[in-house]
């Protein structure tokens, strides 16, 4: 009697942890994509596809075998849309030119910036993308040498979390700030000395728990301006979206990818660095069209709510 009532409660616990999974499922896919809330709990779809694998295990504990079947289909449908992450692209690289880029949020501009610049000098950075760019941290940025390693920049800085700035060890033209963002984004081309025009872009969409409408609209707008572009690309962005959201993905389809699931980083995560249970979720990333990628790392910056994400590219010849 105590073995079928614990096979119950197996079964019941189950059945409810297949259906977060399932739930998790859904909203990657986006069936509620305009809608703010679900695409809000879509930040964490991966955590709650993990009740898919829990309620499989207790299935098979409870010897609910076409209960366990059932599951084992949910879960296959998990491994499909979350193992690509962990499995190298194996796209070949090419034997073009390497170029590390790093992507790091500012904090309103608060962050350690001369630990930004040592990592800059150490992993010999050649361009750097910032958010949340205030005029001091430009002054911090100076004081610290970045102008010695990274002597071409295009910065836009404001108060508040609005800033954005690009710093190349190449030269930069072709500037431009995009309409039709609440914060700055920025694009420029960097003469390459081995691959010539290489286009780069700095993004910050608003956050959506801030503006939903905005952060939907500008991601719209980045894909337009992404599509819009040809020739080798490097894209440093805090998206404020992870790959379980279909507007991040949305921006991987023509010929951009992300750096780190060409390397199998793993779900890297971001944000927030600044509480004791973070970081949970990857929203800042590396983007290239016209290459690859060989390393992708994330690390702490003192001071900032994000972790910094490093990406050793190689364009293609």
């Amino acid at each position: 009697m105590v073995r079928i009532w614990m096979n119950r409660a197996l079964l019941g616990l189950g059945w409810g942890a297949l259906v977060t999974g399932i739930v998790g499922i859904v909203l990657y896919f986006g069936a509620f994509r305009q809608r703010e809330i679900p695409v809000l709990l879509a930040s964490g779809a991966s955590y709650l596809m993990l009740g898919a694998i829990v309620g499989l295990l207790l299935f098979l504990l409870a010897r609910g075998w076409r209960s366990a079947v059932a599951a084992g289909l949910v879960v296959a449908g998990v491994l499909w849309t979350q193992l690509p992450i962990f499995v190298a692209d194996g796209r070949a690289a090419g034997n073009g030119p390497v170029v590390t880029v790093l992507q790091s949020n500012l904090l309103f501009g608060g962050a350690d910036v001369t630990q930004v610049v040592r990592t800059v000098r150490e992993d010999r950075v050649d361009l750097l993308t910032v958010e949340e760019l205030t005029a001091e941290a430009v002054t911090r940025l100076d004081a610290a040498g970045i102008a010695e390693l990274l002597p071409y920049r295009y910065v836009e800085t404001a108060s508040w979390g609005a800033g954005t700035g690009i710093y190349s060890r190449y030269p930069l033209r072709d500037t431009r700030k995009y309409d039709g963002f609440v914060m700055n984004n920025l694009g420029a081309v960097m003469e390459h000395p081995e691959r010539g025009a290489v286009a780069v872009f700095a993004f910050h969409p608003m956050p959506p728990p801030l503006d939903f409408e905005a952060w939907n609209s500008e991601m719209r707008r980045i894909r337009d301006i992404l599509d819009a572009t040809t020739g080798p690309a490097l894209v440093g962005a805090d998206f404020n979206a992870t790959r379980d959201h279909t507007a991040f993905r949305d921006l991987l389809r023509g010929g951009f990818a992300s750096t780190a699931e060409l390397v199998g980083a793993g779900p890297l995560p971001t944000y927030p660095t600044d509480k004791s249970w973070g970081p949970l979720i990857g929203i800042d990333h590396i983007l290239i069209s016209g290459g690859s990628a060989e390393e992708v790392r994330a690390m702490t910056v003192t001071g900032s709510d994000h972790r910094a994400v490093l990406a050793r590219t190689r364009l293609n010849s």
